[in-house]
């Protein structure tokens, strides 16, 4: 009997929609800046903030944009850190990780509820989306 491709578990399965991001890493007197999302599934789960990248923008630029519209200020992209791959349930994420300060005025939460300066010793205080908790042990080296 011939196998019937139909029936082939893999062509019922649809590939995970990919997005690619960058995250800023901001730091500041040896604390990270941490945001609680507001809004969707992930409601008040903690990430950093950043954000999707536009066709053709450089991470270094998609970050700055993004900062700007999340947080109405801007910030110095340093280091890159590391780039996160993971495994939603909707998607797989691609997240771009860069180390950042501030360039003077203070963050203002445009769409997060909630933010908050993180030491190395108070990471583990929050409850953080997946693929940014697996930036921890490299990101409390930073701070």
């Amino acid at each position: 009997m011939s196998a019937n491709p139909s029936n082939n578990w893999s062509s019922n399965c649809k590939p995970l929609k990919r997005i690619e991001v960058v995250a800023a890493l901001i730091i500041k007197e040896g604390r990270v800046f941490a945001t609680q999302r507001g809004y969707g599934p992930w409601k008040d789960w903690w990430e950093f903030p950043g954000g999707k990248m536009e066709p053709g923008e450089s991470r270094e630029d998609a970050l700055r944009r993004e900062i700007s519209e999340e947080l109405s200020c801007s910030i110095t992209v340093g280091e890159w850190l590391d780039t996160v791959e993971w495994d939603y349930p909707e998607f797989h994420l691609t997240m771009h990780c860069f180390l950042c300060t501030l360039d003077g005025e203070a963050p203002h939460l445009n769409e997060h509820e909630a933010a908050r300066w993180l030491s190395a010793d108070e990471l583990s205080s929050v409850h953080w989306l997946p693929a940014d908790y697996g930036l921890l042990p490299k990101l409390s080296e930073h701070l």
